[in-house]
Order: C-alpha cells, then sequence, then structure tokens
C-alpha cells in the first residue's frame, strides 16, 4: 500500500459514507484478530451509524475505521464496536483520535462514558483504550459481558466490557487537541 510512503502523508479524519463499505470490508479483513463483518453490516454502519463512527484516510486510501452507537436506553455512552487501523498505518494513534473526533461532534455532547467490549488477549486494543482513558482522566471499570462458555458455547474468547468515566466534554477537548 502506498499510503505510508510520503515522509509528510496527508491524514483526513470524517465521518464514513456508504460508498466506504467495501474499502472498511477490505481493511477490517487484513486486521487480525478483528472479526469480519459482511460488506451489508459495513454499509449500515456507514449509513445508519456514520455520526457515531468514524473513517481515516492517509493520502485518499482508507487506512483505519471505528463503528460506534449510542446506546438506546443510556444517551451518556458512546459504544465502540470495533476499532481497526491498517499494520502499516499503526503507531500514529489513528485509533484514539477517531475515537476522539466521534467525541468532539455536537452528537456526543451528552456523552460521558465509552463502553468496549476486549478479549483478554488483545493488548492493542488494552492500550488504546488504556490511553484514552489517561488522556481524559477517567475510570475504566471492567467486567465479563459475554462468557466463553456461557455465551460463546467455548468457540470464541469472553468479551469484557470496559466502562470508562465519567469524563467531561472538557476533558474530551484536551483530550483532542494532545492526540492531533
Amino acid at each position: 500500500m502506498s499510503a505510508m510512503k510520503d515522509r509528510d502523508p496527508e491524514i483526513i479524519l470524517r465521518r464514513p459514507s456508504p460508498e466506504d463499505g467495501v474499502a472498511i470490508n477490505e481493511l477490517v479483513e487484513r486486521c487480525k484478530p478483528l472479526d469480519e463483518n459482511s460488506v451489508y453490516c459495513n454499509l449500515l454502519q456507514c449509513s445508519h451509524f456514520s455520526e457515531t463512527s468514524a473513517l481515516t484516510e492517509i493520502n485518499g486510501e482508507v487506512v483505519g475505521f471505528v463503528s460506534g452507537y449510542m446506546i438506546p436506553e443510556d444517551e451518556e455512552s458512546l459504544f465502540i464496536w470495533q476499532v481497526a487501523v491498517a499494520p502499516e498505518a499503526r503507531g500514529l494513534s489513528l485509533g484514539k483520535r477517531m475515537i476522539f473526533d466521534i467525541l468532539h461532534r455536537s452528537s456526543a455532547k451528552k456523552v460521558k462514558y465509552i463502553k468496549t467490549t476486549i478479549t483478554p488477549d488483545n493488548k492493542a486494543s488494552h492500550g488504546v483504550f488504556k490511553s484514552i482513558a489517561r488522556e481524559m482522566g477517567a475510570d475504566v471499570d471492567q467486567d465479563v459481558l459475554f462468557d466463553e462458555e456461557e455465551h460463546f458455547d467455548g468457540q470464541q474468547e469472553t468479551e469484557m466490557l470496559w466502562n470508562i468515566g465519567p469524563f467531561k466534554r472538557a476533558d474530551i477537548m484536551s483530550a483532542l487537541s494532545s492526540a492531533a
């Protein structure tokens, strides 16, 4: 991929659109151990959930995607479903930058908590979300959401629910400027 060949790449963070669905699907396929979704699922994320999702392009190529949604019964919580960053774009804090970009939007003005699930062995995601919590001065609570045996019949690792917060809008603004 040519996106990272430039010494001074043009990085664009934006809301995804349905036209990005196939590129996002291809990106996720390259980001093991992430679960792959159908292109149709990615199209829905890029249309119905574009306000709570973010995409990163470097020199016109899709290299990052965060999908999220507001929890219906809890307007103060943003659930981050998936963070995908192309292997060649890692080390630029893109995952964290995309999450802060979502939190900075007016549609997230009531958000005081980030929730996500992470398997115990996904150290990269642990690092991203610990860093987000640290930059916002927020607590992290963890608990089992979906158990390997009880919910996945032993076919997938336990998904731990991470609850980060509470935080304030000012914490987001400060963290956003430090992540850029």
